[in-house]
């Protein structure tokens, strides 16, 4: 169904399975406040629903169900099809990193009575966005000893937040004078981790009391943060949003939205419908490009597909993983910008995304001459269509703002590199990059849909 209104086509039932499985989606994005949660859930939902570790096999045939870790931020789940898999595969490509920040590495200092927690954002950000508002620290800690301790502080209900401060209205007109892109500064966005001194005879005795606290609950030390991980992210759980429960808001739609529905949607393929190999990818460090070992220009998905081949049997695992990536499908599953009422000047309306419409199919991304962007096919395009309208599935095209508006980019690029053919496939969001964003909930159920839909087809 394309371009036409999700809600109006539900019965009550499916609007009950809508809403049901929202439900599940806000524990997903509740719980994954980082990649490294998102990843050990997700390993959780795989051993649940009969997908084995590949690291302990010895050998895969035809509908076995497997999963693949990466240094605990990439998962690769499989299911293997009918056909060779030199014949390619179907997949679903999604990011599990959203912007944040992300404390230094000598982060505790203390100022004017003040502890306070020096970090350096991560990813795209409207900094201005992140004070005043409920922050939670999650993240891990690495000791020399081998040891890796989990940090979580903000989310129980009896734990503290923590925070970053603006200046009172009643004195900021030197602030309010400035563009809203300089008012707040990256190195201003400091968190307040503490306030009461440990000793009147210690020097920086209020950061001393901060790390004698951190000391007690989590064994660490002042030197162990430059080993650490700790990501500063807002607190509280995901909710509904509007009266009329339609939408949910949240930290991290972008992109755990198109994780969670691509990876439901592999856990609840039947793997007798299988032909082509099933996969999900969740790949890290999408919002700084991509790079690193974790993310999508890292090698580890061709390397996995070749291990893939192995399991199989195939002598020439490599040339094999080169010939199954060149003849694979793959939807890139990233968010689309939604279109905002209050902000209507940024579209061109016949060519937006909206809310309660469906998934959004990008055949473009990219900034100004569609630079940085996959173009998908159009004889690939046509191919989805077909498959949506056939599976029911209510779906919308967009572009991500007017030309020469802005821009931006996903994952295709780098899969499309290999020959396959790649569009972008997500949700339209709200707030895209803010500490909170909104979905509706008919467009996660129809992403869910379109993704089974694929696995298949």
């Amino acid at each position: 169904m394309y371009r036409e209104n999700a809600w109006l086509k539900y019965t009550e039932e499916e609007k009950k399975q809508v809403m049901d499985f929202a439900e599940g989606y806000k524990e997903f994005l509740s719980f994954g406040k980082t990649e490294r949660l998102v990843t050990k859930e997700s390993i959780e939902l795989l051993e649940k629903h009969g997908f084995k570790n590949a690291a302990s096999l010895k050998s895969v045939k035809k509908g076995d169900k497997v999963y693949f870790i990466n240094k605990k931020k990439n998962v690769c789940a499989f299911i293997i099809g009918e056909k060779p898999l030199e014949e390619g595969l179907r997949i679903l490509g999604a990011h599990i990193d959203s912007p944040r920040l992300d404390l230094k590495e000598h982060p505790i200092y203390e100022k004017n009575g003040f502890a306070l927690g020096d970090t350096h954002y991560y990813g795209g950000v409207k900094k201005y966005q992140w004070t005043t508002i409920p922050l939670a620290l999650h993240g891990v800690v690495c000791k020399k000893d081998g040891s890796v301790i989990d940090v979580n502080i903000g989310e129980d209900e009896n734990d503290p937040i923590v925070g970053i401060t603006d200046l009172l209205i009643h004195l900021s007109a030197d602030q309010m004078a400035l563009p809203l892109a300089k008012a707040i500064t990256g190195e201003n966005l400091d968190v307040t981790l503490g306030s009461i001194p440990v000793d009147k005879d210690e020097k920086n005795a209020v950061k001393a009391n901060v790390l004698r606290l951190l000391k007690e609950k989590y064994d660490v030390e002042e030197e162990d943060f430059v080993s650490a991980e700790i990501e500063v992210v807002p607190a509280g759980k995901a909710r509904d949003y509007g009266l009329d429960k339609s939408m949910i808001a949240g930290y991290g739609h972008d992109d755990r939205s198109c994780a969670y529905t691509s990876l439901k949607a592999i856990l609840d393929t039947d793997a007798k419908k299988v032909s082509y190999a099933a996969c999900c990818i969740l790949v890290d460090k999408e919002e700084i490009g991509s790079v690193g070992a974790t993310g999508a220009h890292s090698l580890f998905f061709e390397n996995t597909i070749a291990e893939l081949a192995a399991l199989l049997g195939n002598q020439d695992a490599l040339f094999t993983a080169r010939k199954a990536m060149q003849n694979s499908y793959m939807l890139s599953s990233d968010v689309s910008a939604g279109f905002d009422p209050l902000y209507p000047q940024v579209n061109d309306p016949k060519n937006a995304a909206y809310f309660g419409l469906g998934i959004v199919f990008n055949k473009y991304t990219g900034s100004r001459g569609k630079s940085g962007s996959n173009d998908a096919n159009p004889e690939y395009y046509a191919f989805i269509r077909k498959v949506m309208d056939e599976a029911n599935v209510n779906w919308q095209n967009a572009e991500l703002g007017k030309v020469d508006q802005g821009g931006g980019g996903t994952i295709a690029y780098i899969l499309g590199n290999y020959n396959m053919n790649v569009i972008d496939a997500g949700i339209p969001v709200l707030n895209m990059h803010a500490p909170m964003e909104i979905v509706s909930k008919a467009d996660v159920y129809e992403a869910y849909r379109a993704y089974l839909a694929f696995l298949i087809a």
